[in-house]
């Protein structure tokens, strides 16, 4: 009785927990609310699958119910051995035929999806992104506008963005839930797929392939803004003098420690630097652009955007970070050094269109 009672309490705590963690999430982290078309026609496969197994297990069900309560051992009938159906002739076509339906029924909205998800035929029409997945971060460079940027990604609704995509080390995979399915990013060869977001916001975006011991912290942004604010992005962008001089002295002091202490060899603060070319001959730039940073939602991809975390981020990225590429990459720093550079970062806003603007 006791061992009864253990086994229920067990299944009611987890029952519990499942309930209340299936409540917990991110905002347009997730590929059960499609904000863009790609999410959607994977939306539309999960409640295909879904029914159907849903199907295939209520029929078992009933079956298995049914066979258990009319077939089962009766008091006096020890001896009754019931009609066997072995070589069914019917049953055996039923029970191959119905399986092999089922499949053509999931496979071929599924291949139909996968080529239209990866039909490039229009991508000359369109926006093309460059994009360079690095242990743990994300680089686009946007083909013809002369831009490059790092971790945020800004597209404008309503619009496809084909993305060509290009590991400079280890396997990663592209993946936005609200707005696009998956696609690996490998260094052998570039994989395209299109991208578009329904409506304004910041989605999250995350690395679905196991890369290293920080893969789980290799998020980037999507950032969809109106088209006419992805023109004033783009612009803005486009216009960004690298050699303006900071607001006050705190950070004219952090951008002579930037260019003093070699941060210069791996990030660029001008959008237009450092070419990166779609192929594994060129690896691109070996640290993010920086151009926009104080325009950014997060620090190293994951901490909340204040001088305090980046502060932290620059005196000791392995502990935020392990195996990143920045660690040892640069003289030790006194924490009021640490402070100089965090301030000048913070003020690299080159425009008004950011994550906030678009409803983070």
């Amino acid at each position: 009785m006791r061992g009864w009672m253990g086994k229920t309490k067990v299944f009611f705590v987890f029952t519990l927990l499942a309930l209340f963690l299936a409540g917990c999430g991110i905002e347009n982290l997730t590929a059960l609310e499609p904000k863009g078309y790609g999410a959607e026609k994977s939306m539309d496969l999960i409640i295909l699958t879904t029914l159907i197994m849903t199907g295939v297990f209520v029929v078992v069900m009933v079956i298995y119910v049914i066979t258990l309560v009319r077939f089962r051992r009766k008091k006096g009938q020890e001896d009754y051995v019931p009609k066997q159906v072995e070589g069914n002739h019917k049953l055996e076509v039923i029970w191959t035929v119905i399986p092999i339906i089922l499949v053509l029924v999931i496979a071929v909205p599924t291949v139909l999806a996968t080529f239209d998800l990866a039909d490039d035929s229009k991508a000359d029409e369109l926006i093309n992104v460059n994009v360079k997945g690095n242990q743990y971060w994300w680089h686009f460079e946007y083909a013809g506008e002369e831009i490059q940027t790092s971790q945020d990604l800004y597209i404008p609704t309503g619009e496809r963005v084909y993305l060509h995509m290009l590991s400079s080390d280890v396997i990663h995979s592209f993946w936005v839930p609200s707005i696009s399915g998956k696609m690996d990013v490998n260094a052998e060869n570039v994989n395209t797929m299109y991208i578009e977001a329904y409506d304004e916001g910041v989605y999250w975006g995350k690395c679905a392939e196991l890369c290293g011991p920080s893969h789980s912290l290799m998020d980037f942004k999507v950032i969809a803004v109106s088209p006419e604010e992805y023109d004033e992005w783009v612009n803005d962008m486009q216009n960004v003098d690298a050699d303006a001089e900071p607001e006050n002295a705190v950070a004219q002091e952090g951008q002579e420690l930037f260019e003093a202490n070699n941060c210069m060899n791996c990030h660029a603060t001008d959008s237009a630097a450092s070419g990166i070319e779609a192929g594994p001959q060129n690896n691109g730039p070996f640290g993010p652009n920086l151009t926009n940073f104080g325009d950014r939602s997060r620090v190293a991809g994951i901490l909340e955007h204040n001088k305090e975390n980046l502060v932290d981020w620059i005196m000791d990225p392995e502990s935020i970070k392990p195996g990143n590429k920045m660690t040892g990459q640069y003289p030790d720093l006194s924490q009021d050094e640490a402070e100089s550079i965090a301030e000048y970062l913070l003020q690299l806003q080159p425009s008004e269109i950011t994550p906030e603007s678009a409803g983070d």
